[in-house]
């Protein structure tokens, strides 16, 4: 199963993101290798970013919200996660 995880920012995000961005990708990147997160990138201009996910369920992403430095220090305004029904490829 697939989740899409959505961030929106606080203005000026590229600034303000400095202090946590090294932890934020090191997570990030730690995800990806265990086969969690499948992608991962910002839109532009960088007001939101979206994160894809495979998981069993829900709550392991969330989790992942949870604890991601952005979400943590306050340079995510708000975040939702939608399931995702992939048709191609098929699983």
């Amino acid at each position: 199963m697939h989740y899409v995880l959505f961030y929106d920012f606080v203005d000026d995000i590229l600034n303000l993101r400095t202090p946590y961005r090294a932890e934020h990708i090191e997570r990030a990147k730690a995800a990806y290798d265990e086969g969690f997160l499948v992608m991962a990138g910002a839109f532009n201009p960088p007001e939101s970013s979206a994160l894809v996910f495979r998981a069993d369920d829900r709550a392991k992403v969330e989790e992942f919200a949870n604890n991601d430095p952005y979400v943590a220090n306050g340079l995510v305004t708000d975040w939702k996660i939608r399931e995702w029904t992939v048709v191609i490829p098929s699983e």
